[in-house]
């Protein structure tokens, strides 16, 4: 990912304006930039599109919103009254950086994206691919494959070859799996790399399959897959909009919050 030069915005506060900041959520980051606006006294409301998961809890209390059009989430920050947007969430909801670049593009609203760095690919055995569909096919015969790309990636995997595949769950449920090739591997993460090493140990796991999505709190997986000599597939991260505005430091974020 090019990460784009930092134009900072005028103070809005110089010009009679208070700063009220929309933060969308749904990264590990959001969490530390939430923080960060409450520790400085901005303004700022957070927005999720889909309900967390894990025990860390955000500084304010996020409000679940989901938009089915860019216009629809224009008329809404409208409403709410924001005068900026700090994008920080979930690296493969592209649906909605692409809503809020566009809505920011119209209201005339700073707009800034932050977003960790990728993994390189660092190991003989890793393979990036452009999506599951990709991924699916580099599974063999017999193989049991663990897999971290979500309950929506199931139908990709309907012409799966391997013997299992075995698909990490972070919410617990009782929705049975469509295919009589997936087993449910329920979780609450955080993983440790050493947690993570013996249950694919016990599971008898060939691959691991997952999202590229950078940072070390998804890192125990890929420990876990090297130390064990396992295949690694890395799912491409969706495209960003053209032209934004993108960092890939909290503090950087913050700084950019302040001067507006």
């Amino acid at each position: 990912m090019r990460l784009q030069p930092l134009r900072w915005p005028l103070k809005l506060a110089g010009m009679g304006m208070r700063p009220h900041i929309l933060l969308l959520a749904g990264s590990f980051e959001a969490r530390r930039v939430g923080e960060g606006l409450s520790a400085a006294g901005l303004s700022y409301a957070a927005w999720l599109s889909e309900a967390p998961r894990g025990d860390a809890q955000m500084a304010q209390t996020p409000l679940l919103r989901r938009f089915e059009t860019a216009a629809r989430m224009q008329e809404a920050v409208e409403e709410g009254g924001f005068t900026a947007i700090l994008d920080a969430s979930h690296t493969f909801d592209r649906h909605v950086t692409v809503q809020a670049a566009a809505c920011a593009n119209a209201l005339g609203l700073p707009y800034l994206r932050l977003e960790r760095p990728a993994w390189e690919i660092e190991d003989p055995a890793w393979h990036a691919v452009p999506d599951v569909a990709a991924a699916n096919a580099l599974i063999g015969a017999g193989m049991r494959v663990f897999c971290a790309t979500g309950w929506e990636s199931l139908p990709a995997f309907e012409d799966f070859h391997g013997a299992k595949l075995l698909l990490r769950q972070t919410r617990r449920h009782a929705r049975p799996a469509p295919y009589p090739f997936v087993k449910l591997v329920f979780g609450d993460p955080p993983f440790s790399a050493s947690d993570e090493q013996a249950l694919f140990a016990m599971l008898g796991v060939d691959m691991l399959i997952c999202r590229n999505l950078g940072g070390r709190a998804s890192r125990p997986k890929l420990d876990a897959a090297s130390a064990l000599g396992l295949e690694v597939v890395l799912i491409d991260r969706p495209p960003a909009p053209e032209g934004i505005t993108t960092v890939a430091q909290v503090k950087t974020a913050l700084e950019w919050a302040d001067a507006l």
